[in-house]
């Protein structure tokens, strides 16, 4: 039963913030190296009006 998402769910699902993730050993064998990467995306106005109120 799959349902098609509505134009308010994708929004929304458009404005979260890209999140990655990698695990792997380091170079010498001692070490677990785990990176997290949170990629936010947004508009250059909300720059301006976060900003341009100081």
């Amino acid at each position: 039963m799959a349902r098609e998402l509505t134009e308010k769910k994708l929004e929304q699902l458009n404005q979260q913030p890209i999140i990655k993730t990698g695990v792997k050993m380091s170079k010498d064998g001692k070490w677990v190296l785990h990176r997290t990467t949170i990629t936010d995306i947004k508009p250059m106005t909300y720059f301006e009006k976060v900003f341009g109120g100081q």
